[in-house]
This record gives C-alpha cells, sequence and structure tokens, in this order.
C-alpha cells in the first residue's frame, strides 16, 4: 500500500498552514479583511503576446522602482509579493535543522510558517505590552539567529516599530545577523520608511510590495530592497521567470508618475476614512480597546468578538477574526474599505452594540 506520510517531509506533517482571509471566505459583500484596496488599479493591458519567457528581471520595472523608492538599480529584486521574498531570505541564508530566526508576535505569521517549511528553528520573543521590540530577550539569544523578521508597520496591529530600537537590534547584531524590516504598508506612512538605512547597514533588508497601496493585491508582485551582495545570492535562489509578461505591463503602468500619484491620493482617503472609522468605534459600547494604527487597517478589541464577527458576517460584512491568535483575545482586525462601506460597516456595529447592551 501506498504510504504517502512516509514520504513527506516530517516538518510539513507537522505544519499548521497560513490561513489567508480569502481562503478563510464567508459570504459577503463587503469585503474588509485582507488589508486590500478598495480602489482597485485600472490597467489600458487588454491583449499580450505570452509565447515568449518574461524577463527575469526586468530592467524597465527596476528602473521605475529604483526611482520610487530611491534606492539603487542593483539593490533591488522582483519578487512574486512580499511573501517570496521572505522564502527566498531564509532559503539563502539558514541550513535546515541547524540555523534559527526570530519573530515577535503578534506578527505575520508567513515568517514562521516559511521557517518551518524550510526546518529552520524558530525562537518566538513576543512585543513588549506596548506592542515594541522586546530587545532584552531578543540579545539573549542572538548567537544562534540568522535572520530577524520585523513587519514594520506591524500586521495585525497596525504600529510602527521604534526606529531607534532597530538601530540599536542593528548595532547589537554587528553584522552577524540579517535584519529584514517589511515595509508592506509603509505607504500609509511613507515618511517613516527605512530604506536609506541600506546605504549604512549591509546586513539590512527592505521588503516591499504593490499589493496594498498599489491596489494590486492579485497580481502578485513585490520587491526586495538590499546591498548587491544580497540580492547577487537571491538571484541564485530564485526562480527562472518569476514574473509573468501580464504582470510586467501592468506594473510597469502602475509605476508610472501619474499612477504613483494617484496612489498617493487613494492612500490620502483611505487614511481620511481610517480616521473616521477610529472616531466612530471610540463611541461604541460593544469596543474595549482600538488601537492607533499607521496602515489601512484597524485592531478593535471587542467584547464579545465572535459574537461580533458572527453578526457582521451575516450582514455581508467581512473582517478579520484575530481573537484565536496569541496575545490578541477578543480582537478583530478590520481593513479600511470606501467611504461607503465604512459607514455601513459602522451603522451595523450601532446597531449589534445596541442589541449587546
Amino acid at each position: 500500500m501506498f504510504d504517502l506520510y512516509k514520504l513527506t517531509n516530517s516538518s510539513i506533517l507537522k505544519l499548521i498552514p497560513y490561513q489567508s482571509a480569502r481562503k478563510i471566505g464567508g459570504t459577503g459583500n463587503i469585503w474588509i479583511n485582507a488589508n486590500e484596496s478598495p480602489y482597485p488599479f485600472k490597467s489600458r493591458y487588454k491583449h499580450q503576446k505570452l509565447n515568449r519567457y518574461p524577463d527575469p528581471q526586468p530592467v524597465k520595472i527596476i528602473d521605475k522602482y529604483s526611482s520610487y523608492s530611491n534606492v539603487q538599480n542593483d539593490e533591488i529584486l522582483i519578487t512574486r509579493g512580499a511573501d517570496e521574498g521572505i522564502n527566498l531570505l531564509i532559503t539563502a541564508f539558514c541550513n535546515p535543522l541547524q540555523d534559527a530566526i526570530i519573530v515577535c508576535p503578534p506578527t505575520y505569521d508567513m515568517y514562521a510558517i516559511s521557517g518551518k517549511i524550510n526546518s529552520i528553528n524558530i525562537y518566538e520573543i513576543p512585543m513588549l505590552k506596548n506592542w515594541q521590540l522586546d530587545l532584552k530577550n531578543i540579545q539573549l539569544v542572538l548567537k544562534t539567529i540568522k535572520i530577524i523578521f520585523i513587519c514594520r508597520p506591524n500586521n495585525p496591529t497596525g504600529n510602527l516599530i521604534n526606529k531607534d530600537d532597530i538601530k540599536n537590534l542593528l548595532q547589537v547584531v554587528n553584522n552577524n545577523t540579517i535584519v529584514v524590516i517589511d515595509e508592506a504598508y509603509i505607504e500609509f506612512c511613507i515618511e517613516h520608511t527605512l530604506v536609506s538605512w541600506i546605504q549604512k547597514y549591509p546586513n539590512l533588508v527592505i521588503l516591499r510590495t504593490l499589493s496594498k497601496a498599489f491596489g494590486l493585491a492579485g497580481l502578485r508582485c513585490g520587491f526586495v530592497l538590499a546591498r548587491n551582495s544580497i540580492i547577487k545570492l537571491l538571484n541564485k535562489v530564485i526562480s527562472p521567470y518569476p514574473i509573468s509578461t501580464p504582470v510586467i505591463n501592468i506594473v510597469n503602468e502602475a509605476l508610472s508618475n501619474f499612477n504613483i500619484n494617484l496612489m498617493k491620493k487613494k492612500v490620502l482617503q483611505i487614511k481620511k476614512n481610517r480616521d473616521l472609522i477610529y472616531i466612530e468605534l471610540k463611541k461604541l459600547n460593544c469596543v474595549k480597546n482600538v488601537f492607533i494604527s499607521n496602515t489601512n487597517y484597524i485592531l478593535v478589541q471587542f467584547y464579545l468578538a465572535n459574537k461580533i464577527f458572527n453578526k457582521l458576517s451575516l450582514e455581508g460584512i467581512i473582517v478579520r477574526d484575530q481573537n484565536s491568535k496569541k496575545y490578541l483575545k477578543e480582537c478583530l482586525r478590520i481593513s479600511i474599505g470606501s467611504k461607503n462601506e465604512c459607514y455601513k460597516l459602522i451603522n451595523n456595529l450601532k446597531i449589534i452594540s445596541q442589541n449587546l447592551a
């Protein structure tokens, strides 16, 4: 008899897969659970020649992203979303069953999941109560660590990790550990980017994506920004043709000056919508705490979060349940939708709050 499990990597058998917002799904018409932009990017590309393989790292995209991010061309790698960048870094720097990475929950789950898939040891150093880095406990295990993953702004909490703490961490590791700053949401607080630090710290890596502010979550395009020595290493382990021709053409369009300016206007609108939701949420009896956010989502601690999640779902409003995660008891994460979606959310929460009183 064929025994599939006997042949399977033992690390994979134990693995709990990442539960994406789309995989969890639900039935609704207001989707505010995946931190997507409510404003879709409109492309003029309809018909494309697909009989030739694409450029593995298209120069026209790198040129435009270099101009946008103020990073040198040879310090950029294009990837299939930031998730591929995470996996490439672990593949390039970590030896299976030997090396370790640090993650700081509550944070993005894919750092730990990618580590487990690659049989890498995971050190969880939880955030402090104010959701900042616990530098003291991080330093205790640094000798065995190859990579430290830091999400900034952090998902799902929405806060910025203290810049001075990251600077202290980079000085403490003294080039012996790769420090990865995931800036997936940085367009919502672009003044806080650490991208200029690449010139000072050769072990610093920045992850970026077009999924959030650019409104291209369905396209799957991200970037690794780092010293050229790191980019060269990652090019050894990336797939031969990571970016498809349709993706190249749409990204080329998205990174035009016109569309970058349009993205910035949409970001301003999302931030206005976020401020509106924040103020209204603070008024509700069913809300215990609303956490300040620098992103396109808000983490909210409710009384009876499960009931509220289910009642919103019945009204076709899909948010992200964080209640079952460590350190996030009674929390729901709410992506910022259009103004109309924001009002529908608030109105439904007002009704729910009254019924729970």
